[in-house]
């Protein structure tokens, strides 16, 4: 490769600490330049944690060095994402958004059409396309493990009953669990059985107070035939399967997240040996009810999401997600929500 490209971290938050600077950082032919944050705790953060980044106080600083700059990433609250993006763009620089790439559809294909018209890389963060966990379905999917599926479950369940004053739960802010874990579900699921429609929604607001939902389940009719079934939920004292997948042959199930996001948390690094892994008693189950396998889990690996970006603006290949699929699962939430 060439000289790494330098890129401009807008937000230093959980999606910005925690998901998107760790990779950068990781992944050969990216250099992690500036960082935005406001928050003094953040910038000492930042600065001790990636020595010779540069930290500024706003995305308006990043734009003033956009000649020295050659990729921006987005991860600052969703009612920023297409403002921010629009600046990149409108500064000549390609852009990596933290999902949702917008808060609509409707801006999400001016933030395509402006990229496409400018001649640069935009993608979407839809980093759980490389959840170990969603690997493994999908190589058991294309192999034929389960013969034909007709039913697939996804969920993510969670257990936070008190409000917290975060930005996401608040509705001005573009909060609610349809734009969070909402992205991630609809587009996995498309990704495995390609286009949907809409069958059915249940969106609800179940904390005393809570001004956006909270607990949600969509119903999705594949084009080509199988059905997907989407759980997501912040009141989920007890959390079902992660993944339950049906198909005419065998069925697979499987309990617990990716690991990634939990070691990422506890400080550890993407380039550390083992980063990714499950342990055995974390499988999932491949079979029928008396006859199951244990089958190993694939290493999460979020770092290829940024090692496509490398490559996109390196080599010219296509984006790791194509932003079309973002527009499409806008289309699928808001149909949700209209429901």
């Amino acid at each position: 490769m060439t000289e790494p490209l330098r890129v401009a971290l807008l937000g230093y938050g959980l999606a910005g600490s925690v998901f998107h600077a760790p990779f950068i950082s990781a992944v050969d032919g990216l250099d992690l330049a500036v960082v935005t944050t406001r928050d003094p705790g953040r910038r000492r953060q930042a600065e001790e944690t990636y020595p010779g980044v540069l930290v500024v106080d706003g995305p308006e600083e990043v734009f003033a060095r956009a000649e020295d700059l050659d990729l921006v990433v987005v991860a600052t609250p969703n009612t920023l994402h297409v403002p921010h993006a629009l600046s990149a763009l409108e500064a000549g620089l390609p852009v990596v958004v933290d999902k949702p790439l917008a808060p609509t559809a409707d801006e999400a294909r001016t933030l395509v059409g402006e990229a496409r018209d400018r001649e640069l890389m935009l993608t979407a963060f839809q980093n759980r396309r490389w959840d170990g966990d969603f690997l493994t379905v999908r190589r058991l999917i294309a192999e034929g493990a389960l013969g034909s599926v007709h039913r697939f479950e996804s969920r993510i369940d969670r257990w936070r009953p008190d409000l917290t004053g975060a930005w996401r739960e608040c509705a001005d802010e573009a909060g609610g669990l349809l734009l969070d874990l909402g992205t991630h579900l609809v587009d996995q699921a498309l990704q495995l059985f390609g286009p949907a429609e809409l069958r059915h929604a249940e969106v609800d607001a179940r904390r005393a107070g809570a001004e956006v939902e909270d607990d949600v389940f969509l119903a999705l009719e594949h084009a080509s035939g199988e059905r997907s079934h989407l759980g997501m939920s912040l009141v989920a004292a007890q959390p079902g399967p992660r993944f339950r997948v049906l198909g005419d042959r065998a069925a697979f199930v499987k309990h617990g997240s990716d690991p990634q996001e939990e070691a990422l948390r506890a400080g550890h690094s993407p380039d550390e040996a083992g980063f990714g892994e499950e342990p055995p008693e974390r499988w999932g189950l491949l079979g029928a009810e008396g006859a199951t396998t244990p089958v190993p889990t694939a290493p999460g690996e979020y770092s290829a999401f940024y090692a496509g970006v490398a490559q996109s603006l390196h080599e010219g290949a296509p984006p790791p997600v194509d932003p079309t699929d973002a527009v499409q699962v806008l289309e699928l939430l808001e149909a949700a929500r209209l429901a």
